[in-house]
């Protein structure tokens, strides 16, 4: 009871700072990995497709897990919301959460590349996150992996007394020029495949926020590949 009535105080301060933020023509980034707010990645069948081709596994890693009952969606627990002027949100970070991509050749020889701690930058609407190259010591931190379109605009419904939620679908989910060079480069892909990433859609992104609590918080903790 102590932990809902302060984290519902808190809440409810944010929202009030946020109206003034609101008012500056200033943002404010809030918390919410106390509530259950969700970003799921599913694959398209195109996307599958091509994994399978090139016995490509994905493997979610950090607070990502699987979707249960499916082989391509994985859920990205959404931790901080950034509100623009006009209270519209800016930004959205799945932070903690990861994506490995897995590829081992007939030789036995593993390559894999890690996206990492997501950010949907609403501005620029691209899709963000920190690239390792298995095998490498630098991580290009933020690059943009995604191009995106808005299949359905962010909707927010209040149900009386107190029941919030809010929904929205990304799709054509297209890859940027450098995700294709650090697919190609850390899967060591076959170089007709680089045509092949230029025409594959990888999905859509459904993000599900509700004004309830988790049983427990998701850590916000950055989450960094193993060496």
């Amino acid at each position: 009871m102590r932990f809902s009535t302060l984290s519902l105080r808190s809440v409810s301060i944010a929202a009030a700072l946020v109206a003034a933020t609101a008012t500056a023509h200033a943002s404010l980034t809030i918390p919410v990995n106390a509530l259950v707010a969700n970003s799921v990645q599913a694959f398209s069948s195109d996307a599958m497709a091509a994994f399978s081709l090139q016995a490509v596994s994905v493997i979610p890693l950090g607070t990502a897990t699987a979707v249960a009952g499916t082989d391509n969606a994985f859920n990205l627990p959404i931790t901080t919301i950034t509100i623009g002027s006009g209270l519209s949100i800016t930004k959205g970070d799945a932070r903690g959460s990861a994506l490995q991509f897995s590829r081992t050749t007939t030789s036995g020889v593993n390559y894999a590349v890690t996206l990492a701690n997501f950010t949907i930058d609403y501005t620029g609407k691209q899709v963000l996150a920190d690239v390792t190259l298995k095998g490498n010591t630098t991580t290009a931190k933020q690059q943009a992996i995604y191009s995106f379109n808005t299949e359905t605009p962010l909707a927010i419904k209040y149900k009386f007394p107190l029941s919030i939620t809010a929904h929205e679908v990304l799709n054509q989910l297209m890859l940027t020029e450098d995700t294709k060079t650090s697919f190609m480069t850390g899967l060591k892909l076959p170089a007709f495949v680089r045509s092949v990433l230029n025409t594959v859609d990888f999905g859509t992104l459904t993000q599900d926020i509700a004004v309830k609590f988790r049983a427990k918080p998701v850590s916000m903790t950055p989450y960094v590949p193993a060496p």
